[in-house]
């Protein structure tokens, strides 16, 4: 790696935490995907296919909260610029232990999106598992069988326009 690449952006000279200045950066177009899981029980699993779950529809509730988080990420991260979002895509998949969400983000701007797409998977996730969270508290009122897990980047793309 060259100096370039192993630089941290988000700090000046005297290690100070600042924005980075993308204004003389030309527009490009953006995109980006994350990932992420919640790993529940299988009843729990079936009751959300099924759509049998007490508080609603889980999948179309953690739809609209992926969409939300994604535009306001700018509010939540704090060195994150407010971008133009263009395009938000959730694609939930439904295996036997497990909700897995992915979340592709587009825009035209100065900077990336990566970051919205990981906040549209972490909402997402988060919001299945408020809607579940009575199936899968224990006799405790723990949850040793939830978790969300393996939140990523799987693809970052960019194009001059």
């Amino acid at each position: 790696m060259s100096d370039d690449e192993t630089e941290l952006t988000h700090t000046d000279e005297e290690g100070e935490v600042q924005m980075v200045d993308v204004g003389d950066k030309p527009d490009t177009a953006r995109r980006a995907v994350a990932r992420g899981a919640i790993r529940l029980r299988p009843e729990t699993v079936a009751a959300v296919r099924d759509d049998e779950v007490s508080k609603g529809d889980v999948l179309a509730t953690a739809r609209v909260g992926a969409v939300q988080a994604v535009k306001h990420t700018w509010e939540t991260i704090p060195m994150c610029h407010q971008i133009p979002i263009t395009n938000v895509e959730t694609d939930f998949e439904l295996g036997d232990e497990r909700v897995t969400l992915d979340v592709a983000v587009k825009t035209t701007g100065k900077t990336g999106c990566e970051m919205e797409a990981l906040e549209g998977v972490t909402t997402g996730l988060n919001v299945v598992w408020d809607m579940v969270k009575a199936a899968e508290k224990d006799a405790d009122g723990q949850y040793p069988d939830t978790g969300i897990e393996d939140v990523r980047v799987v693809e970052k793309t960019k194009r001059e326009l």
